[in-house]
């Protein structure tokens, strides 16, 4: 194995729409394809540099091919990448886009590939109804039922996510209140970071029709809400039976795509590309299934053993905000339980906001934390970033980002 520094060159990622927003109508492999073309036209690449594709694919319900569609290899052909590009299709939920960073780190660690792209694309609103057993059923007339499986967000097996994340935060002692302050401070902290312009690194603006005709430009995230407060935070109702979560304090169901361009840092060199941050360190790890907001916490922890780091060495961290509780709870495990220590590492996480203020396209979302940790060190004169994402039944990634 080949004893090779990763570096990302480029990245860039889609607005991230509302569901049913303006993203509603676009195909999915277009979608996708919007990044993909980005990170090379950014640095005017040929396509051909690409020696493979890793990407994050959740739900292929929402694929013109639901059967089997083979994703990652549909969308890296809309971006004009050659057919003879190799490619995968990757499902962890949430976790899948950074997963397949690391997917794409370790080939580029193997010596098989110098160059890859990683990310990965989500349309909720493209989700269908389902419609199980007709085929069997010798269905000729009569009332069929449907199934919405958006509603109750989850696993058949298992309890709703949000309840998993509902009992593990009361463990903690986690209130409903410090979950809508967090709520606020996310849209808060997305609106100064949008005012200052820090997403325009990252953004790509896509042109949308309008419903009187004609086309806007679609430039900002579509989930944030610059008149969100504790008063109107407060009059949600929790859902599903929970005690504390509403959709207030949970992101919403969006549409997105990301895309990071990967190197050797040696390739990097001998196409006379500028670096924009290395990878240090990657992990991903599983804990018991309804357990899932201390995932990115235990996550945190081992990737920190894994670079010889503390904590308090990380200028600035990202927890994917899958629900409020999901933060706040893995700092806490990630600072060994101490509430004090706990408090001050809170205040160097999600300084730009996080899913509940910028979206969620889950399957998007774990390269955008790395591409949002990237940028904001280089903003800061550099240092060391942790980005971690928890997923499906409670697996969980992190990784470390220099700049």
């Amino acid at each position: 194995m080949k004893d090779e520094e990763i570096v990302i060159v480029s990245a860039a990622r889609s607005p991230f729409g509302r569901y049913c927003g303006s993203l509603k109508d676009m195909d999915y492999f277009d979608l996708g394809a919007i990044p993909m073309k980005e990170v090379l036209n950014r640095l005017n690449l040929e396509s051909n540099v690409v020696d493979e594709v890793f990407w994050g694919v959740g739900d292929t319900s929402v694929c013109k091919d639901v059967f089997t569609p083979v994703a990652a290899r549909q969308t890296l052909l809309k971006a004009g990448l050659p057919s003879e590009t190799p490619s995968i299709s990757i499902d962890k939920a949430c976790v899948s886009a950074m997963s397949a960073a690391k997917l794409a780190s370790m080939a580029i660690k193997l010596g098989e590939i110098d160059v890859a792209i990683a990310g990965g694309a989500t349309s909720f609103s493209q989700e269908p109804l389902i419609v199980r057993g007709l085929r069997y059923k010798g269905f000729r007339i009569g009332n069929v039922e449907m199934e919405d499986p958006l509603f109750q967000l989850g696993y058949k097996d298992f309890n709703p996510v949000s309840v998993d994340t509902d009992d593990v935060a009361n463990e903690y002692k986690i209130t409903r209140e410090e979950m809508d302050e967090w709520a606020l401070r996310s849209h808060q902290n997305y609106g100064e970071a949008w005012k200052a312009g820090k997403f325009k690194d990252e953004i790509i603006p896509i042109e949308i029709p309008k419903k009187g005709g004609g086309f806007g430009m679609l430039d900002i995230d579509e989930q944030y809400r610059a008149d969100s407060s504790l008063e109107r935070l407060s009059r949600l109702k929790p859902v599903y039976g929970t005690r504390a979560i509403t959709a207030g304090n949970a992101p919403g169901l969006n549409d997105g795509a990301t895309a990071l361009l990967l190197m050797a840092k040696r390739k990097a060199k001998d196409l006379g590309l500028d670096v924009l941050g290395e990878i240090v360190a990657m992990t991903s790890i599983a804990i018991h299934p309804n357990r899932m907001p201390e995932g990115p916490g235990f996550a945190i922890k081992k990737v920190l053993k894994m670079a010889d780091l503390f904590i308090d060495d990380v200028r600035v961290m990202e927890i994917n905000e899958a629900f409020a509780a999901v933060p706040i709870v893995s700092i806490e495990v990630a600072c060994d339980n101490d509430r004090e220590k706990a408090k001050r590492i809170q205040k160097k996480t999600n300084i730009n906001g996080s899913a509940i203020a910028i979206g969620h396209p889950n399957t998007a979302s774990g390269a955008r934390i790395m591409m949002n940790l990237m940028y904001e060190l280089k903003r800061q004169g550099g240092g060391y970033a942790i980005g971690a994402i928890c997923g499906g039944l409670a697996q969980a990634d992190a990784c470390i980002i220099k700049v």
